[in-house]
């Protein structure tokens, strides 16, 4: 079953999940400062954008993140932010860490895998 949520002319379950891979596929969550940053990051950006996090897991590798939010999110623009914002704050406070792992001006690969699990009924 799922969570409805209405707006005023629409009732509706917009959950998502979307993964995001390090760039190369390297190992940089592992150092939990890391895991944690990425989280706040991308939480705070969701508020901003009024997404509701369900789950956010890190592999060595990539994030999860399952979300809800209304039809009315640009989504290309939600994803694009999570990505910019959170790549260069994490290259920033974590250049050490990752000055042997990653090049460049990038943290993440340049594509996404993205699937909606809700449904819209008008």
């Amino acid at each position: 079953m799922y969570h409805l949520d209405k707006v005023r002319n629409c009732v509706f379950s917009l959950q998502y999940h979307l993964i995001i891979v390090v760039k190369y596929r390297q190992n940089v969550f592992v150092e939990d400062g890391i895991i944690f940053d990425t989280k706040t990051i991308f939480e705070k950006i969701s508020n901003d954008f009024d997404v509701e996090i369900l789950e956010i897991e890190c592999g060595l590798d990539h994030v999860h993140v399952i979300f809800r939010s209304k039809p009315t999110l640009n989504m290309t623009k939600f994803i694009n932010i999570i990505k910019g914002h959170s790549s260069r704050d994490i290259r920033k406070k974590h250049k050490n860490f990752l000055e042997n792992r990653l090049w460049g001006d990038h943290f993440w690969s340049p594509s996404y895998f993205f699937i909606n699990n809700g449904e819209c009924h008008r």
